[in-house]
C-alpha cells in the first residue's frame, strides 16, 4: 500500500527506490536493460509494497478482446460443474477487461474430446483450457494448435511434452500417496487392498496410482496391492467391475477410488453386505457422499477443490495472453483430507459450488 492507502503502483515502487518508473517498469517485466541488482531490488521493493499488476489496465491499453476457450467432458459431472463454475468464477470477476468465454463439451474423457478441440481451434481463440484425457495421443494435436498460436493450458490432469504452457491440477501423486498412508494405519494386520480408477492413460490417474503403490510399499509392508481395476469414468463399467472383485476370491479388505466415480462402486459394496465394513478411501466431494462419511461408511475422501482448479486455470492462461513475455508456473493443490469430524467445514462450500453450477447450466 501507499500513503493513501491505495494500492502501490509502479510510481511507489520508483518514489521508495530513488528510480526511474522506466526502470522498475523494465524490471517488473522482465524486459532488457536492467541489472540483475537492479531488477532484485526492485521486486523485492514490490513484494514489500504489496503490488499488483493491473492487468485489467494493460487489456484496455492493448484494446483487443481476449478469446478463451475451455473444452471439458461433461462426465463425470460432479468434478466438472464445480470446475466450470470456477473458471465462470475467474472470468466474471476479470472486471474491466474485454475477455470473451465460450465453453466446448464432449462425453467423457477419451471420447470427443480430439473433435471438441479441433472445433475450438478453428475459431482461432487466444488460448485453450482443456483435460487431457489421453495425452500421448493428443500430443501432436496440441503442438499443431500451439503452432497456430494459440496458448493451450491443461487444468486437472496434464499432458507433458506437448507443447502446452503449463497445466493447473491437484497434486495427483499426493493424493495416492495420502489414500495409501490412511489405509496404513486403518489395517494393521496383512491385508488386500484394491484401487479403482479412471483410464491409466490420463496422466493424473497414473500418478495417483504411483503415489499409492510406492507409499504402501514403504508404509505399509503387510499389505498387498491388487491389480489395478480401470472403470474408464464410466458408471456402468465401475459397477459390472466392483462386483466382479468383491464376489472373487482375493476380495480386497479396503478400497481406494481414485476417481469421483464412487457411487456405482458404494452401491456393489452395499448390494453385497460390505458396506462399512470395507473401509474406503473416495475422491472428491458431492452431496451423495456426504451421508455415507457421516455414517462411517466411507472412511474419508480426498477432496480435489475442483472450483480452484478452474478458477486459477483460467487466471494463469489469462495472465499469460496479457504478459507472455512472463514465465508461466505449473500449479499443483494440495488435497484436503475430509473426514467425518472435518465434513462440516465442506458442506458449506459443497452447497455454493452447486448453486454456481446450476446458475450457469
Amino acid at each position: 500500500m501507499n500513503k493513501s492507502g491505495k494500492a502501490a503502483g509502479i510510481r511507489d515502487i520508483a518514489e521508495a527506490l530513488g528510480t526511474s518508473i522506466g526502470t522498475v517498469d523494465r524490471a517488473l517485466h522482465g524486459r532488457s536493460g536492467v541489472s540483475a541488482k537492479t531488477k532484485a531490488q526492485v521486486l523485492r521493493m514490490a513484494e514489500q509494497l504489496g503490488y499488483k499488476p493491473n492487468i485489467a489496465a494493460r487489456s484496455l491499453k492493448l484494446n483487443r478482446n481476449i478469446r478463451i476457450a475451455a473444452v471439458l467432458p461433461r462426465e463425470i459431472a460432479a468434478f466438472f460443474d464445480p470446475l466450470r463454475a470456477g473458471i465462470h468464477t475467474a472470468a466474471e470477476e476479470a472486471v474491466g477487461m474485454h475477455v470473451t468465454l465460450d465453453f466446448y463439451d464432449y462425453p467423457h474423457l477419451g471420447s470427443g474430446d480430439l473433435a471438441a478441440l479441433e472445433s475450438a481451434a478453428a475459431k482461432h481463440y487466444d488460448g485453450i483450457l482443456f483435460t487431457p484425457g489421453r495425452p500421448r495421443e493428443l500430443a501432436p494435436i496440441i503442438r499443431r494448435i500451439v503452432g497456430q498460436g494459440i496458448a493451450m493450458l491443461c487444468v486437472a490432469s496434464d499432458a507433458p511434452d506437448s507443447g502446452r504452457i503449463a497445466s493447473v491440477s491437484v497434486d495427483a501423486h499426493t493424493s495416492g500417496a495420502l489414500a495409501a498412508e490412511l489405509l496404513s494405519h486403518k489395517l494393521q494386520s496383512p491385508s488386500r487392498v484394491a484401487t479403482i480408477t479412471g483410464e491409466l492413460a490420463t496422466f493424473d490417474h497414473a500418478e495417483k496410482l504411483r503415489g499409492f503403490a510406492a507409499t504402501l510399499a514403504v508404509l505399509a509392508p503387510h499389505l498387498t496391492l491388487l491389480p489395478v481395476v480401470e472403470s474408464h469414468e464410466s458408471p456402468e463399467d465401475a459397477y459390472r467391475q466392483t462386483l466382479a472383485l468383491l464376489r472373487s476370491k482375493t476380495r480386497p479388505e479396503a478400497l481406494y477410488i481414485s476417481t469421483a466415480n464412487s457411487l456405482p462402486v458404494l452401491r456393489a459394496l452395499e448390494e453385497q453386505k460390505l458396506l462399512g465394513r470395507v473401509p474406503v478411501i473416495a475422491t472428491d466431494l458431492f452431496h451423495e457422499l456426504v451421508p455415507l462419511i457421516e455414517s462411517g461408511n466411507v472412511l474419508a475422501t480426498l477432496y480435489q477443490r475442483p472450483d480452484a482448479q478452474g478458477k486459477l486455470a483460467f487466471e494463469t492462461l489469462l495472465g499469460h495472453l496479457m504478459e507472455k513475455d512472463k514465465p508461466v508456473k505449473t500449479h499443483r493443490l494440495a488435497p484436503h483430507i475430509i473426514f467425518r469430524s472435518n465434513l462440516s467445514l465442506f458442506v458449506g462450500r459443497l452447497t455454493d459450488e452447486h448453486s454456481a453450477s446450476r446458475s450457469r447450466a
